[in-house]
């Protein structure tokens, strides 16, 4: 038997119908989806050491199971001491089951693991039912060895929806167990 993420058969068994009835859709196709997760890493030490370019794509490559690229600076910025074409982050996109088996590691592994959690802040949303999560520290996730961290950096996760509105998002992302904090 094929494997199937745990979060994809929770998305087609209880999702689906809990936001058929919630917005009275008459097609399982209106019910919004996750189309992608993007992760990026801005490196902007890197400027001045490229090692933490590397180190960058390889912990970004632990953390998705994906490898990672560098992203480079589009024009020149004589204050930041910025070339164009210099390195200065690292991203991924996650797609299909690659996608589900990171966000089932997200809420139930790394989320749990960030100091004084009260839940994820709910003003991400950007009004067309995208949704992009900032982490102060790539630490939490289990794949990184503290120990072998030269640096703490935080990331942004973005998740990409196929829904038409912000409401309808936080629907699903909490379907799916994103703890959102509660007022």
């Amino acid at each position: 038997m094929a494997y199937t993420p745990r979060l994809k058969e929770k998305y087609l068994k209880e999702v689906v119908p809990a936001l058929m009835q919630q917005f009275s859709f008459t097609s399982v196709m209106q019910v919004p989806r996750i189309n992608k997760i993007c992760l990026n890493q801005g490196l902007g030490i890197a400027n001045t050491d490229r090692k933490f370019i590397e180190t960058g794509i390889s912990e970004m490559t632990m953390i998705t199971g994906q490898k990672a690229v560098s992203t480079k600076s589009r024009k020149d910025i004589s204050n930041f001491k910025l070339r164009r074409g210099n390195p200065i982050g690292v991203r991924v996109t996650l797609r299909g089951e690659r996608m589900y088996d990171f966000l089932d590691r997200l809420i139930s592994v790394a989320l749990p693991r960030v100091r004084d959690f009260r839940g994820v802040n709910d003003k991400g949303f950007d009004g067309r039912g995208n949704y992009t999560l900032g982490i102060a520290e790539q630490i939490i996730f289990p794949e990184i060895d503290i120990d072998k961290v030269p640096r703490i950096n935080g990331l942004d996760i973005t998740f990409v929806t196929s829904a038409r509105n912000d409401r309808e998002a936080y629907a699903l992302l909490k379907e799916f167990g994103i703890p959102f904090k509660t007022k």
